[in-house]
């Protein structure tokens, strides 16, 4: 029991060193950022009020112009790595979220196609039936049976072929 109190006490104080490990800077607008992570290269080296204490302040790099007349750029922006400040899992996720969205897509695509394929394969069978030259009937909303007339017949081949243009490519 009388251990608890030291243990705990001491967990806590090491908990709080890595609250000690933030970064400090006046952004563009003037707002004081605290984060645990570092100032993108567009903050200048002046506003960066506060950093942990094992990071090095960045050093100017020389500018290729500059190189060349041995001269020092000092206004040069540093260099940092080309995955600085990428979150690897969140660009893991996003990979995957874009992923799963090209599978939903293709599956989408493919349905389509497949529908498309039924409606042709339907309105060849169905032209070939009014090319035929049979005598074509339908059931009317009364539930009784009547025959086509030519001008019922030449509209509903034109609207066949209508969907033969449309899905058979």
């Amino acid at each position: 029991m009388n251990l608890i109190k030291p243990l705990l006490a001491i967990t806590l104080t090491i908990a709080s060193f890595s609250a000690v490990a933030q970064w400090q800077w006046i952004d563009k607008d003037g707002r004081k950022i605290f984060s645990d992570r570092g100032p993108g290269p567009e903050v200048p080296e002046k506003n960066i009020l506060k950093r942990p204490a094992g990071s090095k302040p960045a050093t100017a790099s020389v500018a290729p112009e500059a190189a060349n007349t041995g001269a020092s750029a000092p206004d040069a922006v540093p260099v940092l790595p080309k995955d600085a400040g990428v979150d690897k899992a969140l660009d893991a996720k996003k990979k995957q979220a874009e992923a799963a969205e090209a599978t939903k897509k293709k599956a989408e695509d493919e349905r389509i196609a497949k529908a498309k394929a039924d409606n042709c394969k339907l309105a060849r069978q169905a032209k070939a039936t009014f090319d035929s030259g049979a005598r074509i009937s339908r059931t009317n909303a009364a539930g009784e049976r009547e025959f086509l007339d030519d001008a019922a017949r030449a509209a509903e081949a034109q609207r066949i072929q209508g969907v033969i243009d449309a899905d058979c490519k």
